[in-house]
């Protein structure tokens, strides 16, 4: 069959039922950049724009069993990971990555939704830093994130953003991808770090927008690129600037 010689994408991640985010927001992208996905469901949840009011979560081996399913059946070129709720579901995604290590993962570590609801068992933090973190080509943190998983306050600037994407290199994260949507100012930069380089800042104007589901659409798109080839900061130039493009003529 042509489908299983086409580069795929694999999303694991939870769904989202006013589409905004999650598994909708990730099949949009990709397939807006031509590439196909397959799929393991993490969570189910039901949601507004506004709120999340009910999250039933996968079990461990099931998300285990889809991805290895999504692998067989298709040519997988790299793996988008979202959010994945509880510390079990975590060494099993962790467990399926290592089974594949040619494979490169994007992480975007989702902890809580838009409006505040916890997306991630705080149990699983360290887990997801220690287990599934260093298998991932790059992880693309919000400054909340970052410090939630530098175990820091949140940092004032970016001279404090980048001492703790340098603690999780250090701890051995490949690469590192720090937005800064949740900074001030009329400037929104993104910092590229990775070991032994000099930080790569990508900026863009901030828009006074409403935004959902950024966070999915960006590590998507990065994913994607890194299925059809080229260099992660290749990857993540193309993916800023289809992002921004997509926000600007379709705010959510």
């Amino acid at each position: 069959m042509a489908l299983r010689r086409e580069a795929h994408v694999l999303v694991v991640s939870g769904s989202d039922s006013s589409g905004g985010a999650g598994i909708a927001r990730d099949i949009e992208t990709i397939a807006s950049i031509g590439v196909r996905t397959c799929l393991a469901v993490t969570a189910l949840t039901v949601q507004t724009h506004d709120a999340v009011m009910e999250i039933s979560h996968s079990s461990p081996s099931l998300v285990a069993d889809q991805m290895r399913a999504a692998l067989q059946a298709n040519k997988v070129a790299a793996i988008k990971i979202g959010m994945l709720s509880t510390a079990e579901i975590v060494v099993a995604v962790a467990g399926v990555l290592r089974e594949n290590p040619r494979i490169p993962a994007v992480l975007d570590p989702v902890l809580a939704s838009t409006s505040g609801r916890a997306l991630l068992e705080a149990s699983a933090i360290p887990m997801m830093k220690q287990d599934l973190m260093p298998l991932c080509r790059i992880v693309t943190p919000n400054l909340i994130e970052l410090a939630l998983l530098a175990g820091s306050e949140l940092a004032v600037d970016e001279v404090g953003a980048l001492q703790q994407g340098q603690q999780l290199l250090a701890a051995g994260v490949q690469a590192l991808l720090i937005k800064g949507g949740h900074a001030s100012g009329p400037r929104s930069t993104d910092v590229l770090v990775c070991p032994n380089q000099e930080p790569v800042r990508l900026d863009n104007r901030r828009l006074a927008r409403t935004m959902r589901g950024t966070g999915c659409a960006l590590a998507s798109a990065i994913a994607a690129y890194l299925a059809i080839g080229g260099s992660i900061e290749k990857a993540v130039r193309q993916a800023k600037l289809l992002v921004f493009e997509k926000i600007w003529k379709h705010p959510i």
